[in-house]
């Protein structure tokens, strides 16, 4: 646990620097869907140790991978990991965290490929903890996924899916990573920016919709040379601010003819 010398330091950086909302991830090897029992004890504390240390440091969100279902159905490892959710959140030990339950490639036994299955965890936790749950939607995995986000249609239809399953006011916050593996690969290795299947254009169609463009996006990138965490940041906010300009709506005059959009070539 943080000392309280660095929490203070941390919250005067945070004010100083405007860093808002504080989002942190929890340790990959916690697998609270888990029927392996030492694995499951192991996971249980230390997602409660996460909790508490995003409590003690003022952090909003939590952000957690829902974990593999490896040796038992899908809808048996849902709920196991909200039971282990339940029992690692137990006296309510972080009241001002709001745990994300992120999106994965849907590789091998990994829950979370499908928005469906977030879904169903957040509605069965629900029930079972007061502890407040929301979703993280990460760039690469939903390519991975199957998702098209690169082309106009493509993204449109993936946003109004993860509008109508998790209602986009519950993505609290967008992890934004170019992809190395292509649509439907179900490969988790994170590009930087522009460089990968996802590609500028798609991430300035990204930046460029009404309902993300509050939220924060987070960078998971390759941090390969020197300088490319910075590279990355600066390729986001240049795609954010450079986008393209939409040609103005014509009004026919009074009195003018209609002319049809369709011409014939001859």
């Amino acid at each position: 646990m943080p000392g309280k010398n660095e929490i203070a330091a941390l919250r005067r950086a945070r004010e100083r620097l405007d860093l808002l909302p504080l989002a942190i991830h929890v340790n990959y090897l916690i697998n609270l869907a888990s029927i392996d029992p030492a694995i499951r004890e192991k996971s249980i504390m230390a997602f409660r140790g996460e909790l508490e240390r995003a409590e003690a440091i003022g952090a909003e969100y939590l952000v957690t991978h829902p974990g593999s279902y490896r040796g038992q159905p899908l809808e048996q490892a849902i709920a196991a990991f909200v039971l282990g959710l339940t029992e690692a959140a137990s006296g309510c030990v972080a009241p001002s965290v709001t745990v994300l339950l992120e999106n994965t490639t849907g590789s091998g036994a990994h829950i979370g490929g499908r928005l469906e299955e977030l879904q169903m965890i957040r509605a069965l936790a629900a029930r079972e903890t007061d502890l407040k749950i929301a979703y993280c939607l990460d760039t690469c995995h939903l390519l991975a996924a199957g998702f098209d986000i690169v082309t106009e249609p493509g993204l449109k239809k993936t946003l109004d899916e993860a509008d109508g399953i998790l209602g986009i006011e519950n993505v609290k916050v967008i992890h934004a990573n170019d992809s190395k593996g292509t649509l439907g690969s179900h490969l988790d290795r994170h590009a930087n920016i522009g460089e990968g299947h996802i590609g500028a254009e798609g991430f300035r169609r990204i930046l460029a919709r009404p309902e993300l463009r509050t939220k924060p996006f987070i960078l998971e990138t390759p941090v390969d040379n020197e300088g490319d965490d910075r590279r990355n940041v600066d390729m986001l906010k240049s795609l954010s601010m450079d986008q393209p300009k939409r040609a103005p709506t014509r009004r026919a005059k009074p009195g003018s003819r209609s002319v049809s959009s369709k011409t014939s070539v001859s």
